[in-house]
């Protein structure tokens, strides 16, 4: 009986926790992390055309993540405007959403901007995948994702 009481008390807390991951917000941290993107900013992707690690010293909470910035004045930008500089799918893999119908992690080294909007994919390979039909795969990402994002 002891044993038992002895593994729900280890077991429990680490079901607790899952679940608590399983219903968090959708903007891809990872587990150990709460940085959105992995902490490269968002907004350089667009002003430099390239990933740029974040800095501590500029940083801002939005939708239960924290994303970092490279500079005061793209912390500023985003600020203004978060939902013009966020990635797709809460930064989640662009072609899982779509293909898969699932969630799985965005590398921010893997990106493309497509008409003004930032996507993320998992690795190489799964980004010569999305490049093939980019346009399909964004109408079906973009039907996947309410379901998704729900979760």
């Amino acid at each position: 009986m002891q044993r038992i009481l002895f593994n729900l008390a280890v077991v429990m807390p680490l079901l607790l926790w899952g679940a608590g991951i399983a219903s968090a917000d959708t903007i891809y941290t990872g587990y150990f992390s709460n940085k959105a993107v992995g902490g490269y900013d968002t907004v350089a992707y667009f002003t430099e055309g390239r990933p740029v690690e974040g800095s501590s010293n500029f940083k801002h909470r939005w939708q239960g993540a924290d994303w970092y910035f490279s500079s005061a004045e793209n912390l500023k930008t985003f600020k203004e405007l978060p939902e013009r500089y966020a990635p797709q799918y809460g930064g989640h893999c662009a072609w899982a959403v779509a293909a898969r119908n699932d969630l799985y992690k965005g590398d921010p080294e893997y990106w493309k901007i497509v008409d003004g909007k930032l996507y993320l994919n998992y690795d190489k390979s799964v980004q010569d995948r999305w490049l093939k039909d980019i346009p399909g795969f964004i109408t079906q990402g973009d039907k996947h994702w309410p379901a998704l994002n729900n979760n």
